[in-house]
């Protein structure tokens, strides 16, 4: 009946056997995974960083200690060229790939279903979400999976609800969603993350292909469809797709100006070209698309990483798989004020710094695992994500002061090298898709003033690692 979910299932209670019972855990070979542990402790972000992380880092500070006390004139020549250097390849590095990725746009051919695939043999599509605290989401939630291009009877919707969530389950049980939807309560535990929702989500599922949305999604009602045709017609090593998300509300201010472009020219230019070279990919959080087998297969998500996309789009390419993008996209609102966006930021930037930790706990393992090429670009994606926050803040500090009170603080190089970073971001800004209005012509050319406050976000992520690393600060969300 659409609307309510099976009663048997409603409310995280299953029927087994024609009997109820609490899904305190999940029966069979999913268990392991429901609970959080079917991931190596090596590969998961509990325990990060690790003593020889911390040992290594410690020995970094020391020695730099040494040299400024020693030479302090070379130790400051040297630290302010890899500050710069530093700059300067990760504007390179990102400039090749916003290029290449709009000639990759304009060779782009979308998947097709075979004809000779009838509706009544295609599979069954899963389709997770994890909610907290979304009871104002529901409607446009449930308005937005009816319309989605799929054969109901195929359609797995599973809404996965925190126990205390008491507001937001009775939402979802009043909501018209889609014929057969369950509604889960995720057992009371630690750590209270999307990701281990998620897992929860996984181990009850029964489709084919899974996918992931939000609360606030509106994707496009064709993004299943465009998915399953790329499956059938991709590669066996393309273990996941990712479709592009969309800001809607970037001239609703300032802040959600820079957020809607960021998506615009990271989901649209940057990510397709990664996916054309074969480069491995931090997922976004939301629509990605997976085949269930391959998705258990490495592990589900990390309940403890707090950017849990980023971490398992990385895994699937240690494991030798790849992720392609499809272009039906999935709309979704920025922060519109700058706590919010720094909630989000934070918490995205602490999961990056989980995730390359996770990942550099043996460099040379990693190496085999990944080939040179793409251990590089892993170096030059998420560790520049990282370097990034952190440097462009005290660059454009530098320049503005610079340039309020001239003197010898920054040198003509400097200025050169901000001008290309400046330059080469405003270009990727102006390849980007999407509709031009002033709010988007602000925040591109006022892109510099974003990236101090990247900077604050970075230093608060790492003061959250050391004090809350798996703390997941929610984004509260409004219907549009």
């Amino acid at each position: 009946m659409r609307g309510e979910p099976d009663p048997a299932i409603a409310g995280g209670r299953a029927k087994k056997g024609g009997h109820e019972g609490e899904w305190n855990s999940v029966p069979g070979p999913l268990s392991a995974l429901a609970q959080s542990k079917a991931l190596s402790p090596k590969l998961s972000a509990r325990s990060v960083p690790s003593l020889k992380q911390i040992a290594s880092f410690v020995l970094m500070l020391v020695l730099a200690g040494w040299a400024f006390h020693e030479r302090p004139d070379l130790a400051g020549y040297t630290l302010g060229f890899l500050f710069w250097f530093g700059f300067f390849l990760i504007v390179l590095w990102r400039y090749c790939f916003v290029v290449a990725g709009l000639f990759h746009r304009f060779r782009e051919k979308p998947a097709r279903l075979p004809s000779d695939v009838p509706v009544v043999q295609w599979p069954v599509y899963s389709v997770l979400i994890a909610l907290r605290d979304e009871a104002a989401m529901m409607p446009q939630l449930a308005a937005c999976l009816r319309g989605l291009d799929w054969p109901a009877d195929k359609l797995e919707v599973i809404l996965l609800v925190e126990a205390d969530d008491d507001a937001t389950r009775d939402a979802a049980l009043k909501a018209p969603f889609p014929l057969g939807t369950l509604v889960l309560t995720v057992p009371p535990g630690k750590p209270l993350t999307k990701p281990r929702a998620l897992n929860y989500g996984l181990a009850h599922a029964t489709g084919t292909y899974v996918t992931i949305y939000d609360a606030e999604d509106r994707p496009h009602s064709g993004q299943l469809k465009a998915a399953y045709a790329t499956f059938l017609s991709a590669p066996a090593d393309v273990l996941c797709l990712q479709a592009p998300l969309t800001a809607t509300n970037g001239a609703a201010g300032w802040v959600a100006a820079q957020w809607a472009l960021e998506y615009a020219v990271h989901f649209n230019l940057y990510l397709p070209a990664l996916a054309g070279w074969g480069h491995p990919i931090m997922l976004g959080g939301t629509s990605n698309h997976f085949r269930r087998a391959d998705l258990i297969a490495f592990g589900g998500w990390d309940a403890w990483n707090v950017t849990e996309d980023a971490d398992l789009g990385l895994r699937a390419a240690r494991l030798g798989g790849r992720t392609m993008t499809i272009s039906p996209p999935t709309l979704e609102t920025a922060p519109e004020t700058l706590p919010v966006w720094f909630k989000q930021r934070t918490r995205w930037i602490k999961g990056y710094i989980q995730t390359w930790l996770v990942c550099m706990r043996n460099p040379f393992r990693l190496l085999r695992e990944l080939g040179l090429s793409a251990w590089i670009s892993l170096q030059m994606t998420l560790g520049a994500s990282i370097l990034s926050a952190l440097l462009y803040g005290p660059t454009t500090v530098f320049i503005l002061v610079a340039l309020a009170f001239p003197g010898d603080l920054v040198d003509p190089y400097s200025f050169a090298l901000f001008g290309f970073g400046w330059a080469c971001s405003t270009l990727g800004d102006v390849l980007a898709p999407g509709r031009w209005r002033f709010s988007r012509l602000l925040a591109t050319l006022s892109r510099p003033l974003y990236w101090p406050l990247q900077t604050l976000a970075a230093f608060a992520a790492l003061y959250g690692l050391a004090v809350r690393p798996y703390f997941w600060a929610k984004t509260p969300h409004q219907p549009e």
